[in-house]
């Protein structure tokens, strides 16, 4: 499935030729095809940001998540511009026509009383569709984009009906364009799997199956499958994904939500004619979600698969490099940025860069491969955690820290006790 031709790392603006040119065909599913990885070396002073995932070398993990962000050559261009480490345009179909968006279609939640102009926006729903731009001019644009920036990661997200020759047709027409990768949208929670497409498919595993099996016996550059977080254990479809021949996962999607109801005209937001629909919630409310279903991703990808073959990529309120290097602890290989760049622009990625260079200098790491996964172990079970705090309230003994029952809990002292058992 995966494609190598010449490659190219870039570090900051430099360009170095490695690796010899892999051309394996879809006849034989060749392990070169993933799992190169670049090592920082030990005498580097400062951290190397760079990755490579499935074959493919990014200067940074940092990727424009598929949406406006990467919605024509303008905003594309000024991506890789700024120094991102890879583009996900955004999805296209055969036919655009199908596809009629609205205005306004987004809404904000802020912290505090919602609607007040001055509170922090923490959350963010759309009810946008995928392109609605004719094919053939993303596709032209897809190919301009390559042979001003043939070293450069661009990946077309595709999504289309449930029809095996429309897969085909759409993925032969991208490939032709010289993009790096394909990322399938199983996940748009809104408007689309009306048309069993987008989180219609995501959300049925034997659907997804059987899709996923047309774009891979198709495709020859590397797959991912981008899950919906609206289902009940995400861990099922990236399972299917993987074993069915995709290279990687993208998790997640919005989640689907309703942002609220006006208590002045009494008609839900974003409002449309005076009506609504629910839509996809993204921003910063939804990363401990985000965390959450990459965390099970990837301990499932670690017990079940060699994860040196397939990559993660994680996505949902990512603004700072703090909020990236958790998804990179949790396992991702790379995260990817959408709402969080419609917020502040293309030049964010400087300060991702930098703070997430800052988080790997605190502590030692020197290269994104030092701490991948490093916070994994520490997840368990609650019985087990009850087993270990017993444990270690043995051991202290005469130390006490916390309560051992409920039967400790005082009233005079309730918010101290409260206090003793809180971790953060």
């Amino acid at each position: 499935m995966a494609s190598l031709g010449s490659s190219q790392l870039r570090v900051g603006r430099a360009s170095v030729t490695e690796f010899p040119a892999i051309m394996p065909t879809r006849r034989f599913r060749l392990p070169c095809r993933v799992g190169f990885r670049v090592e920082a070396l030990e005498s580097q002073q400062e951290p190397d940001m760079s990755v490579c995932v499935n074959g493919l070398k990014m200067p940074n993990p940092f990727v424009i998540g598929s949406g406006p962000p990467g919605t024509n050559y303008t905003v594309m261009k000024r991506a890789f511009d700024e120094g991102w480490g890879a583009v996900i345009a955004k999805t296209v179909s055969l036919d655009a026509s199908k596809v009629i968006n609205v205005t306004p279609r987004y809404a904000r939640l802020r912290a505090g009383a919602n609607g007040s102009a001055k509170g922090q926006i923490i959350g963010w729903e759309n009810i946008e569709l995928i392109s609605d731009r004719p094919l053939e001019t993303m596709l032209k644009e897809f190919k301009q984009l390559k042979e001003e920036y043939p070293d450069r990661i661009l990946i077309a997200s595709i999504m289309e009906e449930y029809d095996k020759a429309a897969w085909e047709e759409l993925i032969e027409r991208v490939e032709e364009t010289g993009i790096d990768a394909i990322e399938i949208n199983f996940s748009c929670p809104h408007g689309m799997p009306e048309r069993k497409m987008g989180a219609a498919v995501g959300q049925d595993c034997r659907l997804l199956e059987e899709v996923c099996g047309w774009i891979n016996a198709k495709a020859t550059v590397p797959v991912w499958a981008k899950m919906t977080p609206n289902i009940t254990d995400i861990t099922e479809p990236a399972r299917v994904a993987l074993r069915s021949g995709c290279e990687g996962v993208s998790a997640i999607n919005t989640i689907m939500s309703v942002m609220g109801i006006n208590l002045d005209t009494l008609r839900p937001e974003p409002c449309v004619e005076g009506y609504s629909t629910p839509g996809g919630y993204s921003c910063k409310a939804v990363h401990p979600i985000a965390l959450a279903k990459v965390m099970n991703i990837a301990k499932m990808m670690k017990s079940e698969f060699n994860e040196k073959e397939y990559s993660l990529s994680g996505i949902g309120g990512v603004e700072t490099g703090g909020d990236a290097a958790e998804f990179i602890l949790l396992g991702a290989n790379t995260v990817q940025v959408c709402t969080g760049v419609m917020m502040h622009g293309y030049g964010i990625v400087k300060d991702l860069c930098k703070e997430l260079k800052d988080f790997m200098k605190k502590h030692g790491f020197s290269s994104i491969e030092d701490f991948r996964g490093v916070s994994l172990e520490y997840f368990t079970t609650h019985t087990d955690l009850v087993r270990r705090q017993r444990e270690a309230i043995e051991l202290r003994k005469a130390i006490r820290k916390g309560l051992q029952s409920d039967r400790d809990w005082t009233g005079d002292g309730f918010v101290k006790e409260t206090e003793s058992m809180v971790s953060n």
